[in-house]
């Protein structure tokens, strides 16, 4: 595949607990970013992207800030509920917008207070 160029990819810290549970690897999570940007995922519009995770078994919301930033926010299992609901979709796609608008300084604000955490810093193939 080819460089998909700079994508910074960060968990929220409600993410990370669930994708623990769900024993969800960083590393999975990195690869199937690559996947996402090579347009292997569904396109919710509005910077909201689900992407099947674990063989199928979960469903990731992904929000993204102009595809150089991608942050996993929401993670279900498929047995649990079929999709999620067109409102919260919109809450989704305001969250979006809202990581659309951080500077770099508040990015790393949110690292330094643990509510996001990097996992991969599209340096990894």
């Amino acid at each position: 595949m080819a460089n998909p160029g700079f994508a910074r990819t960060f968990k929220t810290a409600w993410f990370a607990r669930a994708a623990r549970k769900a024993h969800i690897t960083d590393e999975q999570l990195c690869s199937a970013i690559l996947q996402v940007m090579a347009g292997q995922a569904d396109d919710l519009g509005g910077g909201v992207y689900k992407k099947r995770l674990r063989k199928n078994q979960y469903r990731s919301i992904i929000l993204s800030r102009a595809r150089q930033l991608w942050i996993y926010e929401y993670l279900f299992a498929k047995q649990d509920r079929a999709n999620i609901e067109d409102d919260e979709l919109d809450e989704f796609r305001k969250l979006a917008r809202v990581y659309a608008g951080l500077s770099t300084y508040q990015v790393n604000q949110l690292l330094r207070e643990g509510d996001w955490v990097e996992i991969c810093d599209g340096n990894q193939a």
